[in-house]
């Protein structure tokens, strides 16, 4: 069985055996082509089963008020606050199944505290619609489970920060705690907390099902009027210029019919260039790889809140009696050439790159040394420039909407900007 901590060393040494895994410069070797899939920390996932249609699911309408192309976590929020608006005539195409490139896979932490008000409204919204407005519209569970959030603060600086967001917090009705070292080992005795300051918990805060959360969310804007169609990838967008010399949707075209439209949204996550391609339109994004681990179980773990460690830049996600380990590194792996057949895939984890969080993980949780490794997860997350996500009507193309470049922040923002972007979206068709 191999262990958290010594995982990275064996494969290591298998390559180099005469240096230490620890201290050699990383020579990288990685296949950016997807893999078979490996298991990832939840009980369902959205995929097609095998004999199942390919064709699209429902018949294309001839035309939409809106046209959402992307069936991620994005897509399906846009959808669902846009009908939720009162826009029935709404469609979303999915190339896949829904959550099919990236949302399948991810982490699905909710953290309600952030430095900005603007984040933490956001975030306060998402939490809402997760975990108590979707249940009453379609009385299916998202799959949210609220175990709390503990954020870390290894130097004085970092847990005057952490002070400062609890102050924030309370302008918005968040309920958080500062914890001294020795409080915070009452609540995580298995943490290590020889070299805290601090921590800062959230007892609120907690982890959705990605699967759970965009089928609710589909189901409501159903229920609503909205058309979901999946297993429709798009081809073209038709872009006209009218007698004032502005470009403006025409229509979006896919194999099996033409949908005409004034509005489209991007939300086809690590995809988007592509789609913004056939429009004209730059969207400047660019895809890595994202991996963590999931271990076996761990004995004591159990009901633990979900750890943030910013200055060893990892995140412990509670899987049930286990833990997913994961992190950002300073050396991401782009994925220089987006697949177009990527679908419910990952890559093979390259412990190089990932080797970087292990001692971070083991240092907090000591255990984590002598836990196995489960299975591992890589896949494709997009970034921006800013670290800030792409929202709006594109500047180019009059009704062409972004709605991507997330950085990773897997569901937890989404809903709320989706809600913006949905009011901003029927502005505009308001003035067509």
């Amino acid at each position: 069985m191999a262990f958290v901590g010594r995982a990275v060393q064996r494969v290591a040494l298998a390559a180099w055996p005469s240096l230490s895994p620890l201290c050699r410069t990383s020579s990288r070797s990685y296949s950016s082509e997807p893999t078979n899939e490996k298991n990832v920390p939840y009980e369902m996932t959205l995929k097609q089963e095998s004999g199942a249609a390919s064709g699209p699911t429902k018949p294309l309408p001839r035309s939409a008020d809106v046209v959402v192309i992307g069936g991620g976590s994005l897509g399906c929020q846009t959808i669902y606050h846009l009908a939720k608006m009162g826009m029935t005539n709404v469609v979303l195409l999915e190339r896949d199944r829904l959550t099919a490139g990236t949302t399948w896979h991810t982490a699905g932490l909710l953290w309600q505290l952030r430095p900005s008000d603007v984040e933490v409204e956001l975030l306060a919204h998402t939490r809402n619609v997760i975990s108590k407005d979707l249940e009453e519209e379609t009385g299916l569970h998202t799959g949210w489970i609220q175990n709390g959030g503990l954020f870390i603060a290894s130097n004085k600086q970092r847990l005057d920060e952490y002070k400062r967001l609890m102050s924030l917090g309370k302008v918005y009705g968040i309920e958080s705690y500062v914890l001294s070292p020795a409080e915070t080992k009452d609540l995580y005795p298995l943490m290590n907390v020889d070299d805290l300051y601090g921590t800062l918990y959230v007892p609120k805060d907690g982890t959705m099902d990605p699967a759970g959360t965009c089928t609710t969310l589909t189901r409501a804007a159903s229920a609503k009027g909205a058309t979901v169609i999946e297993n429709c990838p798009v081809t073209g967008i038709q872009v006209r210029t009218d007698d004032l010399g502005v470009r403006k949707v025409k229509a979006v075209e896919t194999a099996h019919g033409t949908i005409e439209t004034q509005c489209v949204v991007n939300c086809a996550g690590v995809w988007a260039t592509k789609l913004g391609d056939m429009a004209g339109v730059k969207v400047p994004l660019i895809a890595m790889h994202h991996a963590y681990v999931v271990t076996e179980r761990i004995e004591g773990i159990q009901n633990m809140p979900n750890v943030r460690d910013h200055d060893a830049s990892v995140y412990l996600r509670l899987q049930g009696d286990a833990l997913s380990v994961g992190g950002y590194e300073q050396n991401p792996i782009f994925w220089e050439e987006v697949n177009d057949k990527f679908a419910f895939s990952l890559f093979d984890l390259d412990w190089d790159v990932f080797m970087q969080h292990i001692e971070g993980a083991i240092n907090r949780v000591p255990v984590l040394e002598q836990t196995g490794i489960k299975s591992t997860v890589c896949g494709p997350e997009s970034f921006t420039a800013d670290h800030k996500p792409l929202m709006g009507e594109a500047p180019e193309v009059r009704g062409f909407f972004l709605g991507c470049g997330f950085n990773s922040a897997g569901t937890q923002k989404k809903n709320y900007v989706e809600l913006l972007a949905s009011k901003s979206i029927y502005l505009l068709l308001c003035l067509l």
